[in-house]
């Protein structure tokens, strides 16, 4: 088995989490863990409400745990181009703020090449007339969120959902 791992952020970390188990689950997916992904360094003991204030410029965050023999990188990351709007700045829907931003955190050069290829197809393609605010940046720190965010949806049926996490099957031209 080739494990490997990706983090992502695309609004609240609880519609990434749900619709990634939904979709990966049997296709080489190993784990999904909710977190909190390269903020301010200097920032100790990190908490979802520290993250909320907007001072630590922490993402919120799925950190994807995979074999990448059964599930290639690149499905992975286009399906993440497809079940949110990468081309809002610090928001998803109603939910607004720093740690809301489009981002893709890669653990190695390979995955950060490749991030970079699927967002250029993603812009030409699905977002010909908007610019894609998703960053690419190597993962410098990611900390697990509280046990009460994991598989949140899940355990919590009818909690909330964001909006703007659906699979998307056309392009936004």
């Amino acid at each position: 088995m080739s494990t490997r791992s990706i983090v992502l952020g695309g609004g609240c970390f609880w519609g990434l989490d749900h619709i990634f188990r939904k979709q990966l689950t049997g296709k080489g997916l190993i784990n999904i863990a909710v977190g909190y992904a390269n903020g301010d360094p200097s920032v100790k003991n990190v908490t979802y409400e520290k993250v909320c204030s907007g001072k630590t410029n922490f993402v919120e965050v799925a950190k994807l745990e995979y074999d990448s023999k059964k599930l290639p990188t690149s499905e992975i990351l286009d399906l993440f181009f497809k079940i949110h709007d990468p081309t809002t700045v610090n928001s998803q829907g109603p939910d607004v703020g720093t740690q809301y931003k489009s981002a893709i955190f890669t653990t190695d050069d390979e995955q950060l090449k490749l991030a970079k290829e699927i967002k250029e197809k993603f812009q030409k393609e699905w977002y010909p007339n908007q610019k894609i605010a998703t960053i690419i940046e190597p993962l410098r720190i990611f900390v697990d969120a509280e046990e009460y965010h994991q598989n949140y949806l899940n355990k919590n049926k009818g909690g909330y959902e964001c909006p703007t996490h659906f699979i998307r099957t056309k392009p936004k031209v």
